[in-house]
């Protein structure tokens, strides 16, 4: 038995997300952590979709932040002259190596409608960069045609624009402050025609064809597409979606449609219609694209109020849904710290981010992730163990100079001798790791997290 699961499920349960983020009951977060290095070449594993890993994950954590935004995303492929494309095709699934779509400098996204072919039927390069607005198709010089879809704006663009992806979107309204390229991109989802064929395949070229055969397209369409016929060497090479004239013509309201051959002399040709989408090209991006991927971003600024770390790396990053505070309650502040805090009475000798501290009584082993002052920020994994330091104990670091005394019972709020973080770094559901090289942290510096999650 062989089942699949639809675009249409995977575009739905992506929605069923933003649906669920958008709700006031939840909260999702962006994560960054692990200071210590991987193994003895620092190369990161691949993450495995296990209990433990996500456990390993919340042991390293070092700060959060709420997810800023989201969108639905498609692979990116830029536009580039000498480049070969694919034609749109309702036969072909996901994303074919030759992308249908193309991203151009001027922040316009065009559908390939039809690839160029020369009379052979081959494709062609495209030289001919597409530009326009037009909400209808257009052929350029090279043969090629295209039908614009939507321009990212700036502010989409900072967001959510990546090298390897792009925001896909659809315009529910628009109004007196809608950005120009919404509005623009609704007068685009209001122009789709329904029901258009927009390609023909030739599923068999035939033979003996000594004149162009006539071909009538047999179907329920409220308006006749038409298919403009190419012989070579005596069998159809290509079919094109246009009349006799050269214009191009759809056709509209068709859900099903055959083609029907006619003179020419020869036998045996057979061509197969293609459909566009069916609400037509253009009424929504997330069908046309084939969206099956969500962007979630988040961008933490320094050291944002002194909950994320700098002078220090992190080599993972995380996605996580409604986390707790140490106490059970809902955690759902913009930022938090999720590291544990040591207070020293005593500082005998600096001690240094990324070392390894022990306390002289309890044995209890840590990675420093951060030194402010008079206090230690660490955390504690499955290679030190989780044994808790002594109040009032010396520590020292095992792998530097550093060294001083804890301070004193009754000197912060418990009888432990160390301070949780804002957040329980065990808490909450973890929906997402990536495990990666080593990136440090400067006060100056804004990370752009981008996360891509796809079905």
């Amino acid at each position: 038995m062989t089942a699949i699961i639809t675009d249409t499920l995977k575009k739905q349960l992506l929605l069923d997300i933003i649906t669920d983020i958008d709700s006031s009951a939840n909260d999702y977060y962006i994560g960054i952590g692990r200071s210590e290095v991987w193994n003895a070449t620092d190369a990161a594993p691949t993450p495995k979709n296990t209990q433990r890993d996500a456990r390993n994950l919340g042991l390293s954590l070092q700060s959060v932040k709420a997810v800023a935004d989201k969108t639905l995303c498609a692979p990116r492929t830029d536009w580039s002259s000498g480049a070969t494309y694919s034609s749109l095709n309702d036969d072909i699934e996901g994303h074919p190596v030759s992308a249908y779509y193309v991203f151009t400098d001027e922040n316009h996204v065009y559908l390939c409608i039809q690839a160029g072919r020369n009379a052979a039927g081959n494709i062609v390069n495209s030289t001919v960069k597409p530009t326009g607005t037009s909400t209808k198709a257009f052929k350029t010089a090279d043969g090629y045609v295209w039908k614009f879809s939507y321009s990212i704006g700036a502010l989409t663009a900072s967001k959510f624009l990546s090298s390897n992806f792009l925001p896909v979107s659809f315009v529910v309204s628009t109004d007196s402050d809608s950005p120009a390229s919404t509005v623009e991109q609704k007068s685009i989802q209001d122009a789709a025609v329904p029901g258009e064929i927009i390609g023909y395949t030739v599923t068999d070229g035939g033979t003996g064809y000594t004149s162009t055969p006539n071909a009538t397209i047999v179907g329920n369409g409220s308006t006749l597409a038409k298919a403009d016929v190419t012989i070579s060497g005596g069998a159809v090479s290509k079919v094109d979606a246009r009349d006799s004239s050269g214009t191009l013509v759809f056709g509209a309201g068709y859900t099903y449609a055959s083609v029907e051959l006619t003179g020419g002399g020869g036998t045996g040709a057979s061509i197969r219609p293609i459909f566009g989408p069916k609400a037509g090209l253009g009424a929504d991006p997330r069908d046309d694209l084939r969206t099956r991927a969500i962007m979630f971003n988040s961008k933490p600024e320094g050291t944002e109020a002194g909950d994320f770390i700098v002078g220090n790396d992190f080599r993972q990053v995380s996605l996580i849904r409604n986390p707790l505070t140490h106490a059970g309650a809902k955690f759902s502040d913009n930022t938090g710290n999720t590291l544990n805090r040591l207070n020293l009475s005593t500082i005998s000798s600096i001690f240094s981010a990324d070392k390894t501290i022990i306390g002289a009584t309890s044995g209890a082993k840590a990675y420093i992730d951060k030194v402010d002052s008079d206090n230690i920020y660490y955390h504690q994994n499955e290679t030190t163990g989780f044994t808790q330091f002594d109040e009032a104990e010396s520590i020292s670091e095992t792998d530097g100079s550093g060294s001083g005394v804890l301070a004193l019972a009754g000197d912060d709020v418990d009888t432990d001798a160390f301070i949780v973080g804002e957040m329980d770094p065990l808490s909450g559901d973890v929906l997402y790791i990536d495990n990666r090289a080593a990136v440090s942290r400067s006060a100056e510096q804004t990370e752009d997290i981008k996360i891509v999650i796809q079905l």
